[in-house]
């Protein structure tokens, strides 16, 4: 029978078991396969729950891709009902709603990392270019985190104006500008270089520097102002 052959989650040695394994050795030594197989709970008559979950994997490509996920495209994996999909996105909205949380309270930029370490999360996996600003008090503290351009970086429509309105409006000691490549390549275009030095003089005669102007890409980032542009 195929439920013999199959490798069902109660035949591995249980200190291999997900669940045991987050237990003794915390949820952060589990892989993306075992979290989500904890979320589906059981597999099905003709795989193991293991399998499953790889599944699920396989089909969204990568981890980020749970984060737009709909009932009807988890419905749509075989060996995923109704309940096993809202387990899993109520998961997902779960830990966006933890993530939103914590970009809630203050948070000080002391370093490029720090920068790309805010905006990571939420800018890894778009799909379209966003322009993104930190507007900082005196302490670098976050005070405000506004997209401002979506689409294609040039010159012409990532206008000074737009940012330093908002950033004189917030009473902002200083600005981070971050965009996103959704090739996952943060290197620099010639336009991207252009466009922070533009914004550099215009900080520069207002009086709000720019701190740095950060290129997100497939979890990973380039700072320009690490790289000498700025």
């Amino acid at each position: 029978m195929q439920i013999e052959q199959a490798l069902m989650i109660r035949d591995v040695h249980a200190a291999d078991r997900p669940r045991e394994r987050l237990v003794t050795q915390g949820a952060m030594s589990l892989s993306n396969q075992e979290l989500i197989a904890i979320l589906l709970r059981t597999g099905t008559k003709q795989e193991s729950v293991l399998h499953l979950a790889n599944r699920v994997l396989l089909y969204f490509e990568q981890i980020q891709g749970l984060k737009d996920a709909t009932i009807e495209e988890m419905t749509s994996i075989k060996g995923i009902g109704q309940a096993k999909a809202v387990q899993l996105l109520a998961a997902v909205e779960l830990g966006r709603r933890l993530s939103s949380k914590q970009t809630d309270t203050k948070f000080t930029i002391r370093s490029p990392k720090d920068a790309a370490s805010y905006l990571m999360a939420d800018m890894t996996s778009l799909k379209q270019e966003h322009f993104v600003v930190l507007f900082l008090n005196i302490k670098n503290q976050v005070m405000h985190k506004q997209t401002i351009f979506v689409g294609s970086l040039n010159a012409s429509i990532v206008h000074p104006r737009e940012i330093f309105r908002e950033a004189v409006r917030r009473s902002s000691a200083s600005i981070v500008c971050a965009h996103n490549h959704p090739s996952g390549n943060p290197a620099p275009s010639p336009e991207d270089i252009a466009v922070t030095k533009r914004l550099m003089e215009a900080g520069s005669i207002i009086g709000i520097e720019l701190l740095d102007h950060i290129i997100i890409g497939d979890h990973q980032f380039t700072s320009l102002n690490e790289k000498g542009f700025m």
